[in-house]
């Protein structure tokens, strides 16, 4: 049978009128805000990380897509100062791959190599879990609580972009109430790629993609650290992480490998 290669370096698509509107409005805000200088720079660099972070989670960057710092100020419409210093935090988070001469390349999908971080990262929730259910304020459960009731409202008509949201608010929710900054340049990557296993899992495996498991376990682990229940939080939290597990078997034997990584050939 031929072999044949996913093209991974056509233009990237122009954002719409509508789209470029938008994010320049939130882009002018970020940049009168009043802040000094380097705050605002700070800001641009988070927001940067954010929107490009958000695109490799939900593949419209591809496992193995090759692309140009240009494409990206295009894609985001974002200077080449905070794209720079973001891809810069994305290297180092192993995201993305800068390859000299060569341009970027979304990181692939290695699923040995993410099924052992998967090790690292059930033990790195259970360290932040205890400290965010022993440390957190009354100001976080309420936030905790809030987050849990919009999980259980809407479980049955939640859509994968609106779980990843609200999934992307909980994580920062809880390294934020562990009060440990040093362990979130090591966490946020690993709940990055996971979350993407999580999306091509729900999108591509599942023909009608089913939230409502992690949904539970979220809310299962929310609601714990919120009471101050540091067995049950932990106990939760170990439920979620074996919970995608269970995923790598699915996307090894059914997901196409072309789209994992993109850059490499594979059979008709």
């Amino acid at each position: 049978m031929a072999s044949t290669a996913v093209d991974c370096t056509e233009p990237m698509p122009k954002p719409s009128s509508k789209q470029r509107k938008l994010v320049e409005a939130q882009t002018l805000a970020a940049q009168s805000n009043g802040l000094p200088g380097r705050r605002t720079l700070l800001n641009l660099v988070e927001m940067a990380y954010d929107r490009i972070e958000e695109r490799i989670v939900n593949c419209e960057l591809r496992p193995g897509r090759f692309l140009t710092m240009q494409d990206l100020q295009d894609l985001i419409a974002l200077g080449r100062t905070p794209v720079h210093q973001a891809i810069n935090r994305l290297a180092a988070d192993t995201l993305v791959i800068v390859r000299p001469r060569h341009g970027l390349q979304i990181a692939p999908i290695d699923l040995a190599r993410e099924r052992v971080l998967l090790r690292l990262r059930k033990d790195m929730e259970r360290f932040v879990i205890r400290l965010a259910t022993e440390r957190s304020g009354p100001s976080e459960r309420n936030q905790m609580l809030h987050l849990r009731r919009t999980l259980r409202e809407q479980r049955d008509q939640m859509t994968v972009p609106q779980f990843n949201a609200i999934d992307r608010r909980v994580d920062r929710l809880m390294m934020a109430a562990a009060r440990e900054p040093f362990v979130e340049h090591s966490l946020r990557p690993l709940h990055t790629i996971f979350r993407r296993i999580g999306w091509i899992y729900h999108t591509q495996v599942e023909r009608v993609p089913n939230l409502q498991r992690t949904i539970d376990c979220h809310v299962l682990v929310l609601e714990a650290v919120a009471n101050r229940h540091v067995n049950k939080a932990i106990a939760a939290s170990d439920e979620l992480v074996d919970f995608v597990d269970t995923m790598f078997d699915a996307l090894e034997q059914e997901v196409d490998p072309g789209l994992l990584d993109c850059s490499v050939g594979f059979l008709n």
